[in-house]
């Protein structure tokens, strides 16, 4: 399982990280974060630290519930073997594939003509068999949206196999389970349409779990509502309002917040106090994890989490190497 090199967000937590602090009692467990992946899209002259930022990762994933005592958590360049997979695979995937994998065309478009497009962004989904397939998993816990990329990652694998007659690499699964899924959280704005957009980095519409309580409070007070709901009594439209979609997730008492904002005796700033009140609270033991852990103690966190990936890194790349007859 892995990260990409950016600070998490709460569509994260719910969409894989909370998934994952469950299936670390199931399951020997690899949670990588992805800094190479991270550059794949960089433009030229953009400031960005990619060691600090995996470092904060890093705190999010131990301050959300990932425990170093049940599962690696490494960094994916301190585990070099991704690297020298990633090498071996590449003579075996497509370049039409590639070239046709939905997100690179639509990174490729984000970039704009004026950015030149890396192998690393047209090579990305190779990177990602790799760090799949070196540690030959049972499954890889991903959400319907990404499930697609899991079936390039096995064509890759099974490429491999055809391509040197050994069965190196077996066939995996999506363990993760839909139902468990809480809703999918949107961000806090919308588009022009006035549709809820997705929560992301991109659209700068996110509550990070790294954040304080003031910046959360700040976003959410000038979060999306119903914008026909210019009075308290005017009706609100629940199902389309940011704010009363956290309340689904987050509070006991949502059904009588949507009722009261459909009728119009709730105002949105009521709604708005009470979203931040609870999502304040759902992050505070996260927070408070998060600032006792200092740099020192997650360098070593990432240091042991290193060492155990490499153990079985190392003996998949043993196979490769056995596979495509090097010496």
């Amino acid at each position: 399982m892995r990260a990409s090199n950016e600070r998490l967000h709460l569509g994260n937590y719910e969409g894989a990280l909370r998934v994952w602090i469950e299936l670390q009692d199931k399951y020997e467990m690899f949670c990588m974060v992805a800094d190479w992946h991270s550059l794949t899209t960089l433009r030229a002259g953009q400031a960005f630290d990619v060691g600090r930022n995996s470092l904060e990762i890093a705190k999010d994933y131990v301050a959300a519930g990932l425990d170093p005592e049940k599962c690696a958590i490494f960094i994916q360049s301190h585990v070099p073997e991704h690297a020298e997979l990633h090498l071996a695979l590449s003579m075996v995937a497509g370049l039409g594939k590639l070239e046709r994998v939905p997100t690179f065309k639509e990174k490729k478009d984000d970039l704009g003509a004026e950015q030149q497009v890396s192998y690393g962004l047209l090579g990305y989904p190779v990177l990602q068999a790799a760090d799949i397939l070196l540690y030959k998993p049972y499954g890889v816990p991903v959400g319907k949206d990404q499930a697609p990329h899991l079936e390039v990652s096995r064509e890759i694998g099974r490429s491999f196999n055809s391509m040197f007659g050994v069965e190196v690499f077996p066939e995996f699964v999506n363990i993760i389970d839909q139902d468990e899924l809480r809703s999918k959280l949107p961000g806090l704005d919308a588009d022009e349409n006035g549709v809820l957009r997705k929560m992301s980095k991109s659209y700068d519409n996110c509550i990070y779990l790294s954040e304080t309580p003031d910046e959360t409070a700040k976003k959410i007070k000038s979060a999306f509502t119903t914008p026909t709901k210019l009075k308290k009594t005017d009706p609100g439209i629940p199902e389309g309002c940011a704010v009363c979609q956290y309340l689904k997730v987050y509070s006991p008492d949502w059904q009588t917040a949507w009722d009261e904002d459909r009728a119009g005796i709730r105002g949105c700033m009521q709604s708005k106090t009470e979203c931040i009140e609870v999502i304040n609270e759902y992050l505070r033991p996260m927070r408070e994890r998060r600032a006792a852990l200092g740099d020192d103690e997650i360098r070593e966190i990432l240091r042991v989490g290193a060492e155990k990936a490499r153990e079985r890194a190392k003996m998949t790349m043993d196979e490769v190497r056995a596979a495509m007859k090097l010496a």
